[in-house]
């Protein structure tokens, strides 16, 4: 039953055709819908496109129409960095003035006969103690400092190369006298250790302590054998000697300066005196045309005049053409020197540019060092100073004679102790030379972000390096360093230059008037830094979501003294040309960056700027930051409504997507407009009081924000 039922159910062919048939007409219906479907949504997108570029079209025309209005009026903005440049032309003069009408007896170190009579001077002056070479040092190492700053302040077309030369030589002659003048100081001292002997130990001990150098002293006088541990009083400074020199008449001194003058100063780069002598050469050029045009308009004009007026006959009637003339004549002198004078403030302007654009400038190639073990100071920084270790020979000692103090005083002067010495063939044992083993005090005010490596100055070489060096550690709590030494001299500390580099995040936030406070995040720290008129402040840093107490919190300082000082304490978020070697950046063309960081000041006293994860997104010819305004000063919103812009240097729009967006798009967000400018474009939707604040900012401000903002390259280096 079951087979034969199975056999009724068959499906016959025509019925099989059929349904062929039917499927076949079904599918060509949905192939046609799909087509028809495909069709309209393709006419759709079509005239989307159409409508898209058509409206595309009309906003570039509209800003083509508009952009030489607002370049123009950028321009009259931006006027405002070649006006703090003159303004702080006018501050260096006056600080010369105001030094020479103090007369307290310091020389002018740029006037070359002052610092010469001043070196003369002290040469001379060869009895001085050691307490008296410190105080002094105070007066040098502001001279010093002043020359540093001239010739980082002034701008390269300020500065001529025999000027340059004239500083820079003055700097080595002043480092190398006051080293000299310590050596001298510490032979006196030597010559009285017998006098100073410690009666518990029978040996000498001398530590003097001051703000910027700290001295410590051992004389050798016992030669017991087993002394052996040199560790000097209320210090954690400790030396452990070998037997050969417990035995010598020697004596140890810890020379550490706060600075360092062992490193070579860094050669003036070429490059910005071709930059800037080359946009020079161009617009004096231009002045000159104009001057010569000036001057063919005032002769012709002179000559049209001189005509008329002898034409007139009447004598009266020549006097008042004569005064006609006269007036005339004074006011095209007025127009040319008003015209002269706009020259010249393009020749500044352009001469800023180029000097701006330099401190964005990536080397080419990457410096080479011979050595193995040399140390690449455009790689790593020294810190906390430099400590000169010597050991040297006891000189001859004052003898009491009949109310007397006999002294032989060696013609040689001071004598280092050869530790080793060339040739080791007298001595019996393979080490007797072994390395010493030293411990050290860390500077207080410097941050370490990692265990600081030791480094050695060669001085053959000129360098600083690493071998030599063994056993180091590093106790951070209790700012020690111990290490072992094969040989004495200059040795320092050095850390990573870009450690903190690149940045997590920034921002920029107006504070009050021409005041803003700059954030910059980084692996390590969170760096707060404020800026009002020409000065900067270091307001907070963290380390570790940790507070840390610096000397620097409060101080304010103009922004290249700021800049060495935190980078001098460690704190160093500022690139060099060379530092895209080794940090892996998001380059940006250098000339969209400076446009872009030049804008971001001129707005910054309205506007919060921060970093954007789609700035990494877009090509090497646009930036992109989030903005908002900004114009009170309350604690920074946690999810404030931020706008994303983007800037290619001659177009800024607002985009369509935002910082939680899943994917990356350059769609104009809807109902805005493309400009030529970032200040044209906020003012689309920028109120009233924020382009006031703007427009009233004062230029020394909109300079500093500026520098900054060069200095640290946040849009590369983020």
């Amino acid at each position: 039953m079951t087979f034969k039922s199975a056999r009724k159910k068959k499906i016959t062919k025509a019925e099989r055709l059929k349904q062929l048939q039917e499927e076949e007409e079904r599918r060509q219906k949905e192939e046609e819908e799909a087509r028809v479907k495909h069709e309209k949504e393709e006419m759709e997108r079509v005239e989307r496109q159409r409508i898209e570029r058509e409206k595309w079209h009309q906003l570039e025309a509209k800003d083509l129409e508009r952009r030489n209005e607002e370049l123009e009026e950028l321009y009259l903005l931006e006027e405002c960095f070649p006006e703090a440049e003159k303004l702080k032309r006018d501050a260096r003069l006056l600080s010369q003035w105001n030094h020479y009408i103090q007369c307290d007896g310091s020389p002018d170190p740029s006037v070359s006969p002052e610092i010469n009579t001043f070196i003369s001077l002290w040469k001379e002056e060869t009895n001085e103690t050691l307490e008296e070479v410190i105080a002094k040092s105070k007066l040098v190492l502001n001279l010093i400092e002043k020359l540093r700053l001239l010739l980082l302040q002034t701008p390269s077309y300020d500065l001529e190369d025999k000027t340059i030369i004239q500083y820079r030589g003055s700097i080595l002659e002043l480092q190398e006298l006051l080293h000299l003048k310590f050596n001298v100081a510490t032979e006196r001292l030597l010559r009285q250790a017998s006098t100073l002997a410690d009666l518990d130990s029978g040996n000498m001990e001398k530590v003097i302590q001051d703000e910027n150098v700290a001295l410590y002293v051992w004389a050798n006088l016992k030669k017991n054998p087993r002394y052996r541990s040199v560790r000097f009083s209320e210090t954690q400074i400790r030396f452990e000697i070998p037997r050969i020199l417990a035995t010598s008449g020697i004596a140890i001194r810890l020379l550490h300066t706060h600075y360092d003058h062992a490193t070579p100063l860094r050669p003036v780069s070429a490059s910005l005196q071709g930059h800037t002598a080359t946009v020079t050469h161009f617009v004096k050029d231009e002045v000159q045309k104009g001057e010569a045009e000036i001057s063919k308009e005032l002769q012709e004009e002179y000559k049209q005049q001189e005509c008329e007026s002898v034409s007139v006959c009447e004598e009266e009637t020549k006097v008042e053409e004569q005064g006609d003339i006269e007036v005339q004549m004074s006011f095209v002198q007025e127009e040319s020197e008003a015209t002269k004078c706009k020259l010249e403030m393009k020749l500044l302007s352009e001469a800023v540019f180029a000097a701006q654009l330099l401190l964005i400038e990536n080397a080419n190639e990457k410096p080479c060092f011979c050595e193995d073990n040399e140390v690449d100071l455009c790689q790593f920084t020294t810190l906390g100073g430099v400590y000169h270790l010597d050991i040297f020979e006891l000189p001859p000692q004052c003898k009491p004679m009949k109310g007397w103090m006999i002294v032989e005083i060696l013609k040689e002067g001071l004598q280092k102790y050869a530790y080793p010495p060339e040739s080791t063939e007298d001595f019996e044992t393979e080490n007797a030379f072994p390395p010493i083993e030293v411990t050290l005090e860390v500077q207080e005010n410097v941050i370490f972000f990692e265990d600081p490596m030791v480094a050695r100055w060669d001085a053959e070489g000129k360098h600083w390096q690493t071998d030599g060096i063994s056993n180091v550690l590093y106790q951070s709590e209790e700012r020690l360093i111990t290490f072992s030494l094969e040989t004495f001299g200059p040795v320092t500390l050095i850390q990573d230059t870009h450690i903190n580099m690149p940045f997590q995040s920034w921002e920029l936030r107006p504070l009050d008037v021409n005041k803003v406070l700059l954030t910059v995040t980084t692996v390590f720290t969170e760096i707060q830094i404020q800026i009002k008129e020409n000065l900067c402040m270091l307001a907070s840093v963290k380390v570790g979501n940790k507070k840390h107490s610096s000397t620097l919190e409060g101080r304010w300082m103009t922004p290249i003294s700021f800049i060495l000082a935190l980078k001098e304490t460690g704190l160093n978020i500022f690139p060099t040309g060379h530092s895209h070697f080794y940090v892996v950046i998001n380059h940006k063309e250098p000339l969209v960056e400076i446009k872009a960081y030049r804008q971001l000041a001129l707005l910054s006293s309205a506007f919060a700027f921060g970093w954007s994860k789609w700035n990494v997104e877009c090509s090497s010819k646009k930036v992109i930051v989030k903005l908002r305004e900004h114009l009170t000063e309350e604690e920074p919103v946690q999810d404030p409504n931020w706008t994303l812009l983007m800037f290619s240097g001659d177009r800024a729009q607002r985009l369509k997507i935002n910082e939680n967006s899943e994917t990356f798009s350059e769609a104009l967000k809807e109902e805005t407009e493309f400009h030529s400018t970032l200040y044209h474009l906020v003012k689309d939707f920028a109120s009233k009081e924020a382009m006031e604040k703007i427009r009233s900012s004062k230029c020394q401000f909109i300079d500093s924000v500026c520098y900054m903002l060069l200095s640290t390259r946040l849009l590369s280096y983020s």
